[in-house]
């Protein structure tokens, strides 16, 4: 893990007593939108449009088990290509 991700990860283990529910959070095209839904299967995620409509934002709530669950989504998500993680 790099330096970034450690850091991250001690973070998320100060703030959260897992498991913990954690909210995601990411803005993508109106294209990608199936790309990051993917990344939440069997869960409820909440989409809102941009003004103009190109854009998406995306919410997902979920329960987590551990910090680096946490961190798999994440970069699973940098691998879509535009994603701004929140």
């Amino acid at each position: 893990m790099d330096k970034t991700t450690i850091e991250f990860q001690k973070n998320l283990e100060a703030i959260h007593t897992f498991p913990t529910m954690y909210m995601f959070k990411f803005i993508v095209l109106e294209d990608k939108k199936a790309l990051v839904e993917a990344l939440f299967p069997r869960h409820e995620v909440k989409s809102k449009p941009s003004s103009k409509g190109k854009y998406i934002s995306i919410t997902a709530e979920i329960m987590m088990g551990s910090s680096q669950s946490i961190i798999d989504i994440y970069k699973k998500a940098h691998e879509i290509e535009g994603i701004i993680a929140l």
